[in-house]
């Protein structure tokens, strides 16, 4: 086991490794493990054909610490409050499995924070080696929202890796997430259809902003249009919240959303909830997606009254 953990910036403040300046503050805190990825995620600064700096991970810096260390101060952050969760973002590299559960044990033994890992094993005795260990929730970074945007961007076995997360859910309900990123070339019909079906699944679901970045192969792609992230973020929350479903959505011919179908959808989402960064409990990931003074697609905390209505009317949808 190496000894050292990459550390997110903002992590490195939290738990005092490093003098940081935030905006606002990790409530979970983020460690990598493992080397350059195998996998050749187009969007991805850890990817294996990727030129960025090893050391990034989306627009975030991950700074190497000595383990033990990084071990001690997070199990003082969480006995302080300071973090209520750990999240092990776990690249496809040799050896990263045996890494991710030794890591995972030796945090457990000092602490008891939930921990999740962001990772894609082998087989099932791996998924349950984690969960004996301690694993809180284990994420699947299936990224595309369909087949063929799959193909396009991440390639591999989309039947595979649906496979798996179905017989992880089945076995581990409740404990399995899955990350979508929109903005990879998805109509929103798309991203709702599968959402709705990984909800259906019981998984914990989690959106991204595709976010360029220097060094990979979509870099000179576009963000997302944040009227379409904002309709598919309120989406996603009624769809969760099981208020809502896909087939109760008008659609325009392109797969555009138009319509969410209810006459209070403005009620029920009025408080701006919809529009905070979703996935794992605790997970706000701040400034991830975005810059400080920027454009804000997840929103790291509770919105104030006046950013839910900007929120709302971002959204852009038909009033019936």
């Amino acid at each position: 086991m190496t000894d050292l953990v990459r550390v997110s910036l903002g992590t490195a403040g939290v738990l005092r490794l490093a003098d940081v300046r935030m905006d606002a503050v990790p409530t979970t805190a983020y460690l990598m493990v493992g080397e350059r990825c195998a996998m050749r995620c187009a969007f991805c600064t850890q990817a294996r054909d990727s030129q960025a700096p090893t050391q990034a991970l989306s627009r975030i810096t991950w700074p190497p610490f000595a383990r033990e260390q990084v071990v001690w101060t997070l199990a003082e952050a969480f006995s302080r409050g300071r973090i209520r969760r750990g999240c092990l973002q776990v690249t496809v590299s040799e050896g990263s499995f045996p890494q991710t559960l030794a890591l995972l044990q030796e945090i457990k033994r000092v602490c008891q924070v939930p921990m999740d890992a962001s990772f894609l094993p082998q087989d099932m005795g791996q998924f349950g080696a984690l969960f004996d260990a301690g694993l809180d929730h284990l994420g699947f970074g299936i990224d595309a929202a369909s087949e063929r945007v799959f193909r396009q961007v991440k390639g591999g076995s989309w039947r595979r890796v649906w496979e798996l997360m179905e017989a992880t859910a089945c076995r581990f309900p409740g404990q399995v997430a899955a990350h979508l990123i929109v903005g990879l070339g998805e109509s929103e019909r798309e991203m709702l259809q599968t959402l709705q079906v990984l909800h259906d699944l019981g998984l914990v679901v989690g959106l991204f902003a595709f976010t360029p970045v220097q060094g990979t192969f979509l870099a000179d792609r576009l963000p997302p249009e944040l009227d379409a992230y904002r309709r598919i973020q309120a989406a996603r929350w009624l769809m969760v919240h099981d208020l809502a479903r896909t087939t109760d959505f008008t659609f325009t011919p392109d797969g555009q959303l138009e319509c969410l179908g209810r006459p209070d959808w403005w009620e029920l989402l009025a408080s701006g909830e919809a529009f905070r960064t979703s996935g794992c409990p605790d997970c706000n990931r701040p400034f991830y997606n975005e810059r400080p003074g920027g454009v804000m697609y997840n929103y790291p905390r509770p919105l104030t009254s006046e950013e839910a209505a900007v929120a709302l009317g971002q959204c852009k949808f038909r009033e019936d």
